[in-house]
């Protein structure tokens, strides 16, 4: 009989029924249900009966290692004997020895090896992954959208190793984050049987409708999607091996609430904004322009209207701005821990150094790429302490918006946004989760007649610019 650690909710019950013996499933659980616990629960129910002895968790970059920090000891009874190690790049021989002990075959304990997902883009990775997996394992995969792209290197590495593991799981609270092509990868990672199409060529023949159309400036043509067609079938052939849980059917949580504050450019950002604005019109009137230097234009564009700018040798040249002012001002009208976002390292920079001067060295602390793994975890837990002096957690989405529990903030200040619409949704429900009590209030900053109103609306209306975005219309934009 198995016993949880810790009580779970009816959904999390519901969803263990249906998956808990089936070789491939999927557990699309909305942010802050609690799809972690699950999928943990799943895996020692399949322990305790002798169906694995192995767990491989791949995980994002920035998230992995909450598995091994906190996800793990607070969910995984006591009773259950486990070695857990988290993957690094160490050649130390103490790791060494540690990743060679999770290789031994007949042993007692339920072995978990949680590593991040860009580590199989290595040959160093996915070789140890695949020796990991010899015999009763089992696999899950934590936000599967990272190997949505079947070109990808990992995603073909992920592919690959599926077929190693006994059982497969999947989690992710947003299985199509920009259209019903994103499920190919994910499903024929669980099993290439449940979408019945031989090839991601053929599933989109099945599911989309495509015209030929000509790239910018004519150099050659490729099939274009306008439409998607048999959504209904798409959808009865997932359902048998996949839980949907929505925050709305399952969870009482408080309200989200959105406000903006306005923000004057200076002068001297004026000045910058105008010139690059108009170099930018220029340049788009090559027809020649490749996605890639269109949102490069964009981005330019927005780094001044956040108070820097880049020179062509990479030069970052510091602009008088009004932002970090506002934000100081928001940061003194409000009590309790807040979470302040921002999409540049110049920002958190700036942020840090202010909040720093204004509060003390005690009141805050960083996640982001720099941020030392060890200091991470650290950061979590004090901002989570209702009595720990830190109060503000400065992070960037790209890090610290995934897999990470703060809910002991119902303030979240967006002080620059990242233009991708799936790390919008995942950051605001790093507080609106399992845990909060209160509203969240989510402030987002934004400098008039400028870039930042349309990348606000465009988030607010769920458009991921990077992907939609392109030449013809980007003059609208700026």
């Amino acid at each position: 009989m198995y016993k949880f650690k810790t009580e779970p909710y009816q959904h999390q019950k519901d969803a263990l029924t249906k998956c808990w013996n089936k070789t491939s499933f999927a557990i699309f659980a909305e942010m802050g249900t609690g799809k972690t616990k699950i999928a943990l629960d799943n895996a020692c129910i399949l322990y305790n009966k002798g169906k694995i002895d192995r767990l491989l968790v791949v995980a994002p970059k920035g998230a992995y290692m909450n598995w091994v920090d906190l996800e793990i000891p607070v969910h995984v009874p006591d009773y259950i004997e486990k070695k857990v190690l988290g993957w690094k790049p160490s050649t130390s021989a103490k790791y060494q020895a540690q990743l060679k002990d999770m290789l031994k075959l007949n042993d007692y304990r339920l072995k978990i090896m949680v590593m991040n997902v860009e580590a199989f883009s290595t040959k160093k990775g996915l070789d140890f992954a695949k020796l990991f997996l010899i015999g009763n394992s089992m696999i899950i995969v934590d936000e599967s959208t990272t190997i949505k792209n079947p070109q990808a290197k990992r995603t073909k590495a992920m592919l690959s190793l599926g077929k190693e593991a006994k059982y497969r799981r999947i989690m992710t609270g947003s299985p199509v984050t920009q259209s019903p092509m994103d499920l190919w990868s994910q499903m024929d990672f669980l099993d290439p049987e449940i979408l019945g199409q031989s090839s991601f060529y053929a599933f989109r023949t099945r599911y989309a409708v495509l015209i030929t159309a000509n790239a910018a400036g004519g150099t050659h043509k490729f099939q274009k999607i306008i439409k998607f067609k048999n959504l209904a079938q798409l959808g009865q052939l997932v359902s048998p091996h996949s839980f949907r849980i929505l925050k709305k059917d399952c969870l009482d949580l408080p309200d989200k609430v959105y406000t903006k504050r306005e923000i004057e450019l200076t002068d001297e950002q004026h000045k910058a904004y105008s010139e690059m604005k108009a170099n930018a019109i220029t340049i788009l009137k090559d027809k020649s322009m490749t996605a890639v230097n269109v949102l490069t234009q964009l981005i330019r564009l927005h780094q001044i209207t956040c108070g820097h700018m880049k020179t062509d040798d990479d030069e970052v040249i510091e602009l008088k701005n009004n932002r970090l002012t506002e934000l100081m001002q928001i940061l003194g009208e409000t009590t309790g821990k807040v979470i302040i976002w921002a999409n540049y390292i110049n920002d958190i920079k700036a942020i840090e150094k202010a909040v720093k001067e204004e509060f003390g060295k005690e009141s805050y602390c960083t996640y982001y790429g720099a941020t030392a793994q060890e200091d991470r975890q650290a950061c979590i837990t004090k901002f989570q302490d209702e009595n720990n002096p830190i109060r503000f957690f400065i992070g960037n989405t790209q890090t610290g918006g995934y897999g990470i529990t703060l809910t002991q903030a119902s303030t979240v200040i967006y002080y620059s946004n990242n233009y991708d619409l799936e790390k919008r949704i995942q950051s605001e429900d790093r507080a609106h989760r399992i845990g909060q009590k209160n509203k969240v209030l989510y402030i987002d900053l934004v400098a008039k007649k400028t870039v930042d109103e349309k990348i606000i609306k465009a988030l607010r209306s769920k458009i991921n610019i990077a992907r939609e975005i392109s030449g013809e219309d980007l003059a609208d934009w700026i």
